[in-house]
């Protein structure tokens, strides 16, 4: 269970990955006060949190409504966490967790950037979404297990936002550069992740 926990909690810290989310929300806030801040930050975390309960117990009956396999599910979730690794690994914007140029301008002028983009899609993101529905496939049927997943992401969305609270601080201990660096160490570990993904689901189909 142990083991579970840890590898549960690494797998949504990867995919969330709160280091790279400080650049965005620093950029995002910038010349705003210190209380706007803390407030854009809370409601973040917050909208986040709700997305990901929703869709950790709507999720499910979603697939099976449009009659999508456990196994089909795990091919294509693997698959799009391995192109977000890709995006990690050489330290670009991914489709997934960015912004157009015509929603960055708009969000640019926005007052509150708590909903849009920060909880979707930099927080919340469709790799995020994905790992979470995974995981709650492999949990059907045991509440306590799935209980222990939501559990998992609630404490990776409290470390994201101690992150986010200390932006100032923590932009000027690893700056843009060893932000990227992070960021680059851990999409070779999450590409790795994600091809595991897709064997585990090409070998099911196959063996059935």
């Amino acid at each position: 269970m142990t083991e579970q926990l840890i590898k549960t909690f690494i797998v949504f810290f990867l995919v969330i990955e709160p280091v790279s989310l400080v650049p965005m929300f620093g950029a995002l806030t910038r010349g705003g006060e210190a209380g706007y801040r803390r407030r854009m930050a809370l409601k973040s975390i917050g909208i986040s949190a709700l997305i990901f309960i929703i869709f950790g117990l709507g999720g499910d009956y979603i697939l099976r409504a449009l009659g999508i396999s456990v196994d089909a599910f795990k091919i294509a979730g693997g698959l799009l966490l391995f192109m977000l690794s890709v995006d990690m690994v050489f330290a670009r914007q991914s489709g997934m967790r960015s912004t157009t140029v015509r929603e960055q301008d708009e969000a640019r002028y926005r007052e509150d950037i708590s909903v849009f983009p920060m909880a979707f899609p930099l927080i919340a993101g469709p790799g995020a979404l994905a790992t979470l529905l995974l995981f709650m496939i492999d949990a059907r049927d045991d509440v306590m297990q799935m209980a222990l997943v939501m559990g998992v992401i609630l404490v990776v969305l409290m470390l994201t936002l101690v992150l986010l609270l200390a932006t100032t601080t923590v932009m000027r201990v690893l700056g843009q550069t060893g932000a990227n660096v992070i960021s680059r160490l851990l999409g070779v570990v999450l590409s790795a992740l994600a091809v595991q993904y897709v064997v585990d689901g090409v070998s099911q189909v196959l063996a059935s």
